[in-house]
Order: structure tokens, then sequence, then C-alpha cells
């Protein structure tokens, strides 16, 4: 079974390559980010009719979360017991969709986006760092219930664990940059504690080895990209993973996300 992750940074606006790759890459199931969509205007129709269920979580044109299943797609869950809301400038909190589950062939898929952070000071990084403890903490629950389940934190976790995870470590600590900063990367390091593996590293090692460039800047053909886009494994799915790929050809051409869509094969 493949199960790959992608943030596509507007469904309605990629459809097209959206469906190219589901086509050429054969992927069982895709956890899905940035759809910025409501559930009302969501491409429906072009995963069902490529033979894939399909679960969505989306209040505007900002975030949403999506699951496309070929081998089954059920107990759908959108966000997770204890996911923070966020309000700006001190106004009531708003729930985003940033998080949704479903259990696929035996498999617990999440797909998340990771609250960005958008600076060191600015209040989305409080926010960021809450979102990641509560996920954290029941993350290893679900382990503690179960040290058998198998589970997938998949998506755009918006953090660079590693130095070797961006294209200039020097550049992000003098510029003051997101991502990078050590209470994100011990937000990070605490899934691993908690159980958790990156299963895609392993087999495609850094440095070098991105899955975002921004569109500014020529990133992409200057090859000053990051690695934030992860595929978590729990310990019993860590140990099916037969192969992996991050799919770099997809960031290239007309109408392109800004992210790569990251591949896991399970035997």
């Amino acid at each position: 079974m493949k199960i790959a992750t992608w943030n596509v940074n507007s469904l309605r606006a990629r459809a097209d390559r959206v469906e190219d790759w589901l086509h050429r890459a054969g992927a069982d199931v895709l956890a899905i980010q940035e759809t910025k969509c409501k559930d009302e205007n969501f491409p429906w129709e072009l995963f069902e009719s490529n033979g894939y269920e399909v679960a969505h979580f989306g209040f505007s044109q900002w975030n949403g979360v999506a699951i496309a299943s070929k081998v089954g797609l059920t107990d759908v869950e959108r966000t997770f017991s204890g996911q923070p809301a966020f309000g700006k400038g001190g106004k009531d909190p708003v729930q985003e969709a940033r998080a949704i589950a479903a259990t696929c062939n035996g498999v617990r898929i999440w797909s998340l986006y990771v609250p960005n952070g958008r600076a060191l000071d600015d209040e989305h990084m409080p926010y960021k760092l809450q979102w990641l403890a509560e996920l954290k903490d029941q993350a290893a629950g679900w382990l503690a219930d179960d040290p058998q389940a198998q589970i997938a934190l998949m998506g755009d976790w918006n953090i660079a664990p590693r130095d070797e995870d961006v294209w200039d470590m020097d550049f992000f600590i003098e510029q003051g940059l997101t991502h990078v900063s050590p209470p994100e990367r011990a937000a990070f390091a605490a899934f691993e504690n908690a159980g958790f593996s990156d299963v895609v590293r392993p087999l495609h090692p850094g440095p070098g080895t991105y899955t975002y460039w921004d569109y500014t800047q020529l990133r992409f053909p200057k090859k000053e990209g990051m690695r934030i886009d992860f595929v978590m494994a729990s310990p019993a799915l860590a140990a099916r993973v037969t192969g992996a790929e991050i799919d770099r050809e997809e960031r290239k051409g007309k109408g392109a996300s800004d992210h790569a869509p990251v591949i896991v094969e399970l035997g």
C-alpha cells in the first residue's frame, strides 16, 4: 500500500495537476493540506471519478485538510481532542481546519497542517507550540492505549528539525526566522520521544533533501529549499515501511505547488 502526503497550496487551482499525479504515482491514500476551500466547493468529483473515497475539513479560503483513499475510509475525525483554537489580537478563538483523520485499510491516517508560527515574536508562535504539544499528548495516549496501533501523522509540519533541513542555516539564524528555533525543534522531537519516527529520512537522508521551495527569489532552481513535510509513524507502522520517495519532479513546471508530495510504501 502506498500512502502519501502533499500540501497542494489550493486544491481547486491545481486540480488538473493533482489528478495527473494520482494517476502517475498510484497512491492508495493521499493526505492533503491547504485545500483552501469549503466543503461546498471542494472538488469531490476529482477524487470520486478516480476511485477514491474522500473526507474534507475546510471553512474558508485558508487552511483546509483532506484524506482521499482507495482502500477504505472510516471513522473520520475532524480536529483532535484538545486541539487549540486561535483568536487574533485577543479576539474569541476560532477553530481552524488543520487536522483530519480516517482509518484506511487498518492504518489511522492523520492529515496535519501545523500552524506556521509566522515570526518568533508573533502571537501565532505560542499557538503553534501549544497546538503541537496537545497533538503530541494525544498521540502518546493513542500508543499507550494500543502499542501495536498503526498510526501515520502526515503533513506539513512547518518545522525543519535539523540544520541540514534548510538550505542555509546561517541565513535563518541571522534573519531570526521560524521553523528552526529551539522551541519548534523541541516540539518536533517530543513526537520522536513519544515513539513516532520519520520513516522517510532513513531512506532519503540530507542535506539537500527538501520538500518545500518558496516561490520567491528563484528558490527552486537555486536548490534553496526546506524539509518540512513528514510522515511520522508509530512503531508498528514504521516496521512495515519498504520504501519512500520525495517527488521533487512535481515541484517543476507551471502551476506547481510550492511543496512536493512525500510517498511511503508499506508491506
